[in-house]
């Protein structure tokens, strides 16, 4: 059964709790979403803060992704720019998939559901994400259609000894 998406879900506390548990999760899982393992939900929780706060000023828009249960069980943050050069595109930011639902095709129906969020959106000409080297990540994201369009080598510092690279990944939407 296919996971059923929400672009802009309205908000309140307990689907902030499930987003946040989400978050711990998946990082606890090996995700690569702004986190090292272990964490906990309450270590998590700023960073949902910081989220909450940019979607209040109308910077960050939120899509989830509801298993057949109504559990939260997939994310992704379409964080517009500020910039007037650069309004064109969006970031996607902190996309998850709940571990327990890996393996069954969600993650490319989030990252469809993405696009089509993205393309709801006036003016939206293209989505740019990165991620963590080292994971098998750029694989995933180029079999939905993004396209590596930079790396920083060793720029991100997963432990003392375990430095990855920054990839940039780029869709066009038209």
């Amino acid at each position: 059964m296919a996971l059923r998406f929400v672009f802009e879900p309205r908000v309140g506390p307990d689907l902030g709790r499930d987003i946040v548990r989400l978050w711990a999760d998946v990082t606890n899982a090996g995700g690569a979403v702004g986190f090292v393992p272990p964490v906990t939900a309450e270590s998590v929780r700023p960073e949902w803060l910081k989220h909450l706060e940019s979607m209040a000023d109308g910077r960050t828009r939120l899509l989830v992704g509801y298993d057949e249960e109504g559990a939260v069980a997939a994310t992704a943050f379409l964080a517009l720019n500020a910039h007037r050069l650069m309004r064109h595109w969006l970031w996607l930011y902190t996309v998850m998939l709940h571990p327990a639902h890996q393996g069954k095709g969600y993650g490319r129906e989030l990252m469809a559901a993405a696009g089509d969020a993205a393309r709801s959106l006036d003016g939206i000409e293209g989505i740019r994400l990165t991620c963590r080297g080292g994971e098998g990540l750029e694989r995933f994201y180029e079999s939905c259609g993004y396209k590596e369009v930079g790396r920083v080598p060793s720029a991100i510092r997963v432990a003392p000894h375990d430095l990855r690279d920054d990839v940039t990944m780029w869709l066009p939407l038209h």
